[in-house]
């Protein structure tokens, strides 16, 4: 467990009755406005998959799915979702979407395997979203023109909300600043990774780093990634390997970069042959999602995750998640939470 008080922490909107009000405010904004800016139909998403079908995340490949036995499916396996990262492309291909259009859905996830602390819960609640797009938008051009909208939608969710809460003034900049997680390492070659993110995000307020998950020129990889999902070995316009990210912003209450969003051109064929084998995970090949792709029976696609709770948290100048969501803390945090004004939902 760890915990961060901020010195002298306030709830600016004053009690529990105006920070429900203004967190379904912000959700209902933020959707909305999302959905305009990427052409996005909301679909109904699972809780729970069926293990062995190479549907669920494996996240950095270490966290433990919630697992469990269907008494009426001959006990077979299912486990609670970490994300739909997999799952929103094979529903695109049966639902048939176009280039240019998409889905995002409300996820809800468990992850027991998670360090407690101001922004990690064993809950975790998203926007999971996906679009379809053509071969030729495979490049990085294109993944910085869907992430300059989604910033948009979170810049006009600021300002919308200023007008229905004034207390909360917008903090964000105008543009968002990219850099490849290789230049921050150059830059800051004396830093952690995350030292990294708090300085450059200190810097511009609002940045996107490309290429999570391959390895850097220090041998290490920025953060890790899954073999299946996000492209993170593609060669980009910019000479660098990756077509994904991170969205980060800075956070004045917690005094650190504040991830709200990952994301990225999803894994074509040559894409997750290179990363399987980069992670040893070769037999995936045979599950079905894996079989599926390489048989070329699922679109291109992008897409990725925003933080519910993380983006309420940011917008409405919260100290820590629970002040958003309702999840099990341990008691001590709990107690360390209310002595400091930060009262846990």
């Amino acid at each position: 467990m760890q915990l961060f008080i901020p010195r002298n922490y306030r709830n600016l909107l004053g009690d529990v009755e105006s920070t429900e009000k203004a967190i379904k405010s912000v959700k209902d904004m933020f959707q909305n406005n999302l959905s305009a800016q990427l052409a996005l139909l909301r679909v109904t998403a699972p809780m729970v998959v069926l293990s062995g079908t190479g549907l669920n995340d494996e996240l950095n490949g270490v966290e433990r799915p919630v697992r469990f036995p269907i008494k009426d499916m001959q006990e077979r396996n299912a486990e609670v979702v970490h994300s739909l990262a997999k799952w929103k492309r094979l529903k695109l291909a049966e639902m048939g979407i176009a280039p240019g259009r998409g889905i995002y859905t409300d996820m809800n996830a468990l992850r027991p395997d998670e360090e407690l602390d101001n922004i990690h819960s064993l809950y975790v609640d998203q926007w999971d979203w996906e679009r379809v797009i053509r071969l030729e938008d495979r490049n990085l051009d294109f993944l910085k023109k869907i992430v300059r909208r989604i910033y948009e939608s979170i810049k006009v969710t600021e300002n919308k909300l200023f007008v229905e809460f004034p207390q909360i003034e917008p903090q964000l900049p105008e543009d968002i600043f990219f850099i490849h997680s290789e230049e921050l390492l150059r830059k800051y070659p004396a830093l952690s990774p995350k030292e990294r993110e708090d300085a450059i995000v200190r810097e511009y307020g609002a940045v996107f780093i490309i290429g999570i998950g391959g390895t850097l020129s220090d041998g290490k990889a920025h953060d890790g990634r899954a073999a299946d999902y996000d492209d993170w070995t593609s060669l980009n316009s910019d000479g660098y390997k990756g077509l994904n990210g991170d969205l980060l912003l800075w956070n004045p209450v917690l005094e650190r970069a504040f991830e709200v969003s990952s994301m990225g051109i999803r894994v074509d064929k040559t894409a997750l042959r290179t990363q399987l084998k980069l992670k040893g995970e070769e037999y995936k090949e045979e599950l079905m999602f894996h079989k599926m792709l390489l048989e070329d029976k699922l679109p291109y696609t992008i897409g990725g995750g925003i933080g519910q709770s993380r983006l309420c948290m940011f917008l409405l100048r919260k100290a820590h998640i629970g002040e958003i969501q309702s999840s099990i803390w341990p008691e001590e945090m709990r107690a360390e939470c209310h002595k400091s004004g930060i009262e846990l939902v």
